[in-house]
């Protein structure tokens, strides 16, 4: 297995992507290799000896994190996330990390790596801790802003696999987002999308939860449009930002709040394992990615998708 790094891509790059190798290489784990992409002399400096399990790949470009999506992959040919997406998408890595530019990362997929046959429109999630413990998973949470039913429907499949392989939640149960909890309240959009969760035999839908429920464990994936997605997503940051300066950051619920803890979000719906990081990740962000980039491979998530879509197309 190799995981391929974005080192040049963070505000805090390569610093802190390098330590997050170093945490991760200290743990000895056996037969995962990473493939470091990025400023090779910058890199070898970082290490006393290269480990057996650290490869180099050179490059002479950055994607700046204010850059022009479009333009960055366009101009910048031999960027460390330019390189790690052909990688990947070549079949000569098994996973890319990067926490660089999050569009570029976005457009970047988009023209290099597939979705899963038969999934409209790939997805972002992201993990929210519950009340009495584990964690349940929101999406869309930034990338389908507008969206159609099918689009949550979609969502709410490859959410109840995630949770399943990655959240071990052996049968999740999956809440529509809205306003009210009864059937027919909402936008357009909640309301088309409510008949076509509660029909399908691929997921184990509840109905329609209320943002006060969204902590409380009601549900273990809560779908809606990426435009309110984001809104809970940045609320949940801030939650933590709050505690810390409310000294309740030791608090064991509040520490849950902490992006660091899971490190980043995979976009789920393509083929290739793909994990985004947030901009200011540091050492502990970047280990935890390379812990979920492995545990996708591991527990074969992508494969699963793409079966049960399969399977969706045959019924």
């Amino acid at each position: 297995m190799v995981i391929g790094i974005d080192m040049m891509g963070g505000d805090y790059a390569p610093q802190q992507p390098l330590l997050g190798v170093d945490l991760f290489l200290a743990e000895a784990t056996p037969g995962i290799k990473l493939l470091l992409i990025g400023d090779e002399t910058i890199m070898r400096r970082h290490f006393v000896s290269v480990p057996a399990a650290v490869s180099f790949l050179h490059t002479t470009e950055v994607v700046d994190m204010q850059e022009s999506p479009t333009k960055a992959l366009r101009d910048k040919p031999n960027s460390s996330m330019n390189k790690g997406l052909q990688l990947l998408a070549e079949g000569k890595i098994d996973a890319f990390i990067s926490a660089g530019n999050t569009g570029a990362m976005m457009v970047g997929v988009f023209y290099t790596i597939r979705a899963i046959e038969g999934v409209q429109r790939p997805t972002i999630s992201t993990v929210i801790p519950k009340v009495e413990g584990g964690y349940g998973l929101i999406l869309d949470v930034g990338m389908q802003a507008d969206c159609k039913p099918e689009n949550l429907l979609q969502n709410a499949i490859l959410g109840s696999i995630y949770a399943q392989n990655i959240l071990e939640i052996e049968n999740p149960a999956v809440g529509l987002i809205n306003i009210g909890e009864e059937e027919g309240k909402g936008n357009l959009l909640a309301q088309a999308a409510y008949p076509l969760l509660r029909e399908s035999k691929l997921i184990n839908f509840i109905g329609n939860i209320e943002g006060r429920e969204i902590l409380t464990g009601k549900a273990d994936v809560m779908v809606c449009d990426g435009f309110t997605g984001n809104v809970i997503l940045k609320l949940g940051e801030s939650i933590f930002d709050i505690s810390k300066s409310r000294n309740l950051d030791e608090d064991d619920y509040f520490k849950r709040f902490n992006f660091e803890t899971y490190g980043g979000t995979p976009i789920l719906g393509i083929d290739k394992p793909v994990i985004v990081g947030h901009g200011i990740s540091t050492s502990k962000a970047f280990v935890n990615m390379i812990h979920l980039a492995t545990k996708m491979i591991e527990t074969k998530l992508l494969e699963k998708m793409k079966e049960k879509f399969v399977s969706e197309e045959t019924e």
